[in-house]
């Protein structure tokens, strides 16, 4: 069984704009290459999920986002990370579905496709819906960035709180 991380895609691995769907306004978080390509180094498959409203209010189509995730996943390549699986919620909030974060349904396909060590992984989000949907999916390793949206670190559900997804690896794999 490999170990994972999956890792919500707005706030944690890009900066957070609404309603995002064109490479020309994606914009990496600071340390997200150096990150990824350290946990992949100790032996960490990464998923993404990603909620994706947007799709599901009208304001880009499914189309628009493959396009914004074949450039993001060419950008991984570059820098050496492979990204194992891409999966997204395109719902809008008032749709009802099984995959919207909290909901499980996006983790549930990862698993269909791949054997993972749920007890040796972790969920890296920037909401508490993020942190839900690890809780309901049985990984019990979570950590909540502050560089997506700002919420009180006493609010949070995840085991650690940082300020950004340059910081998880110290958290992850701790110096020995």
């Amino acid at each position: 069984m490999q170990k994972a991380i999956f890792l919500d895609r707005d706030g944690v691995i890009n900066i957070e704009k609404n309603y995002l769907y064109k490479a020309e306004d994606f914009e990496f978080i600071t340390g997200v290459f150096d990150t990824l390509k350290y946990l992949q180094d100790n032996d960490y498959k990464l998923f993404i999920i990603t909620n994706q409203s947007g799709i599901g209010r009208g304001y880009y189509t499914q189309e628009d986002f493959n396009s914004l995730t074949s450039w993001m996943i060419k950008e991984f390549v570059k820098n050496g990370i492979t990204i194992s699986q891409v999966e997204l919620c395109p719902h809008a909030p008032t749709q009802e579905c099984n995959c919207r974060k909290p909901k499980t349904g996006m983790i549930d396909n990862i698993l269909k496709n791949h054997k993972i060590d749920l007890e040796n992984s972790w969920l890296i989000g920037d909401k508490n819906s993020d942190i839900l949907c690890a809780k309901n999916a049985g990984i019990k390793n979570t950590i909540q960035v502050k560089s997506g949206h700002e919420f009180d670190e006493s609010s949070s559900l995840a085991n650690f709180v940082c300020d950004s997804i340059k910081e998880v690896k110290n958290i992850i794999i701790p110096a020995s």
